[in-house]
């Protein structure tokens, strides 16, 4: 909801009639300083999720969450809203961190792609509520479904089991155990115990160092595959057209055929239904076969757009053609969300080794940011100085520049485990189960995994 909440809020709030004023100044730095706060909370993602546990960072950034909400519903100055957008950044830190990381370690591998991908159907969830909630009432009243939904999830997560991958690294392997056994409602859990304990082990042989992220063969390609699969999100115009969905569609005059606000609305309806359908085919299909697809039908939606508005700014008459933009943006939902907006999180979940998976996630949380904050200043100086249809040209060729990417580079991760996974990120053959691994005596000092 966090996300989003900018896309239908700032029309409300520069309204003459709103308590809070704000210039367009304020407006441009209501949505970066969102993404800076989740920059801000690197730091402390990377200390707690390894220190603390999963389950423990989670509940710590809906505490966060929460704070910012009560602020927002409550605050007499747009300071307040400054604070508030920061605190929310640093909560969606550990939430898009911790999360994934979670449900990567405690789901099957038959099923780990669906329930990953749940993570960010909830967020579209949220996206629909703020679209379909904050235009209608109050400020405070948006503010107020918000912390429904995070007392909630403050009294139902601490009862749900740590991961046991975070139990084994902490040398506590009667709780990984009882923990698996939670999770999978069985009593027989030897045999994935072992398994989660030889990957641990293997990942663990070396002493961890943050050079090891670069210098290290294995996260070394899963950092280069996860910087340019979340510069490619941006460079898709995401958060550019989730933050300023309304004004773009004003801008292009299809407000005439349809308002904004149910365009909005139908959009994120629109978002969730694809983010579902990809769900449901990514252990099936494959990630790589959905990420390709999504990337070339993006990048042909958005060319589409981008040539409609090209043509409108060299005074071409588009008017009997203001359907375009609304098609675009409704193509745009489902192409996107099918497989760009989803298969990325899930593999960056999966590609890096257990140790260094905190670090790893949180450097992907760092570059997704960061190229967020890039995609919206690159989008505000473009569309000032050249044109709106400038930055979609831009989004549209790193779109066709991902599907070439997906292609060569991005491995398939469907139904492997995560110790399969770093065999086949180090190049060896991925053997059938896991007493092969035991039988060919892997050497784990040369093992790269760490």
């Amino acid at each position: 909801m966090q996300y989003a909440w900018t896309a239908p809020i700032i029309p409300t709030i520069q309204r003459s009639n709103s308590t809070l004023q704000v210039t367009n100044t304020d407006v441009i730095w209501l949505e970066n300083i969102y993404m800076i706060g989740g920059f801000a909370g690197i730091l402390s993602t990377i200390l707690t999720i390894d220190r603390f546990g999963r389950k423990t960072s989670i509940l710590i950034g809906a505490v966060q969450n929460l704070v910012a909400w009560i602020l927002i519903g409550f605050a007499s100055s747009i300071e307040y809203v400054y604070v508030a957008r920061f605190l929310s950044g640093l909560a969606a830190s550990v939430d898009f961190v911790a999360a994934p990381t979670y449900v990567a370690e405690i789901a099957d591998k038959k099923i780990r792609g669906f329930l990953g991908s749940w993570i960010y159907l909830k967020m579209l969830v949220g996206v629909i509520i703020i679209y379909s909630v904050a235009p209608f009432v109050s400020i405070l009243a948006s503010s107020a479904v918000g912390c429904s939904f995070l007392i909630i999830e403050l009294l139902t997560v601490p009862f749900m089991p740590e991961s046991p991958y975070y139990y084994i690294m902490k040398n506590n392997p009667e709780a990984a155990h009882k923990s698996l056994q939670q999770l999978r409602s069985t009593e027989d859990v030897q045999d994935e115990m072992e398994e989660i304990a030889i990957t641990v082990k293997m990942q663990q042989t070396k002493k961890i160092r943050y050079t090891d992220l670069v210098m290290n063969e294995n996260s070394r390609k899963a950092l280069v595959i996860m910087t340019v699969l979340n510069l490619a999100q941006q460079f898709s115009g995401y958060s550019v057209i989730l933050m300023n969905v309304h004004s773009i569609l004003d801008d292009t005059g299809a407000g005439s055929s349809l308002s904004s606000n149910n365009t909005a609305i139908l959009y994120s309806i629109l978002m969730l239904v694809a983010a579902l359908l990809s769900s449901g085919l990514v252990d099936k299909a494959g990630r790589k076969i959905l990420l390709g697809a999504s990337s070339v039908t993006t990048g042909f939606v958005i060319l589409i757009l981008a040539i409609y508005l090209a043509l409108k700014n060299y005074g071409t008459d588009v008017e009997p053609y203001n359907w375009i933009p609304i098609f675009s943006v409704m193509a745009y939902a489902i192409c996107f969300k099918f497989g760009l907006g989803v298969v990325p999180f899930l593999i960056a979940a999966e590609v890096y080794p257990t140790n260094l998976k905190a670090l790893g996630m949180t450097s992907a949380e760092g570059i997704y940011l960061i190229s967020s904050i890039l995609s919206i200043y690159v989008y505000q100086v473009l569309k000032e100085n050249y044109g709106i249809h400038v930055p979609f040209f831009l989004f549209a060729i790193c779109c066709f520049f991902t599907a070439i990417f997906t292609v060569f580079f991005v491995p398939e991760t469907k139904g492997k485990t995560l110790n399969e996974i770093q065999l086949m990120m180090n190049g060896n053959k991925v053997p059938n189960k896991v007493s092969d691994v035991e039988k060919k005596r892997i050497d784990l000092e040369n093992f790269n995994t760490i």
